[in-house]
């Protein structure tokens, strides 16, 4: 059977097929603005690496499939975006607890997330933290953006890589670049305008800025500060062949993370 979505399984084969306790893996992201050239729905690219790493593990021998992607992030300073969707921390917290509950009942303990958004991060830890400490099941996060920041100086140096990271920028234009060309809008990338003033205080990110060098956090939406949802990088650096890079390389990882998790969650 070459399925790897549960939502493709039939009920009779889900049961064949989870018996022996695979890998899961919990694709999530958001739907918010991602500058003016891409799109909203930025779950789609957490769900596109999800598949290509649960087929790669089980190509390689380690049983994985993917659960359906939760497409709505926890908010934070986008709920200013048109047509954005997002649910409160709280709610996101509960989603994720229910989700996770409803696999554990079943025997499923080798649960992974693949996160694509900042504002699931807190609402993961603490949907999945409780679980360790009650059950002693650990179901650890790999926060997709995080990661690829961190494999981009080299994929294209440094220097570049300083200039193209960011919201709105890499590594999501790339990445959407290679994954779906055909629903990116370069014609529409623009060089990335200077994050407004509030209070007189110079922004540094969404949501913090800088006073004589000393970090403030500032609650402001991203619309008062980034109207394009352009911070920190230029997208016009952005190529399909440096999102073909990073999604090698994010496959290739969470392959053998997947491969990892299973032998250490026994």
């Amino acid at each position: 059977m070459n399925k790897l979505r549960l939502a493709e399984l039939t009920a009779t084969e889900a049961r064949e097929a989870l018996a022996g306790n695979p890998v899961i893996l919990l694709p999530m992201g958001s739907h918010e603005d991602q500058g003016p050239h891409a799109p909203m729905g930025d779950y789609l690219l957490a769900d596109a690496i999800a598949e290509r790493i649960a087929a790669r593990a089980s190509t390689r021998g380690t049983a994985c499939f993917l659960a359906p992607v939760l497409p709505f992030g926890g908010a934070d300073y986008f709920g200013s975006s048109p047509g954005g969707i997002a649910l409160g921390q709280a709610t996101l917290r509960a989603v994720i607890a229910d989700m996770l509950a409803g696999l554990l009942r079943q025997g499923l303990t080798r649960l992974v997330i693949i996160n694509g958004h900042a504002g699931n991060v807190q609402a993961i830890h603490d949907a999945t933290q409780p679980i360790w400490r009650e059950r002693k099941v650990l179901i650890p996060s790999l926060y997709l953006w995080r990661i690829a920041y961190g494999l981009l100086p080299g994929i294209v140096g440094a220097e570049t890589a300083a200039r193209v990271s960011g919201h709105g920028a890499d590594p999501l234009t790339s990445i959407g670049l290679y994954l779906f060309p055909d629903r990116m809008r370069p014609d529409l990338i623009a060089a990335p305008l200077p994050l407004q003033e509030v209070h007189d205080l110079r922004l540094t990110t969404f949501g913090l800025a800088s006073f004589e060098g000393a970090e403030v956090g500032v609650p402001v939406e991203y619309h008062e500060v980034a109207a394009d949802g352009v911070r920190g990088g230029d997208p016009r650096l952005s190529s399909a062949s440096t999102g073909a890079a990073l999604v090698e390389q994010l496959t290739e990882l969470g392959a053998r993370f997947v491969h990892h998790h299973a032998a250490q969650a026994g």
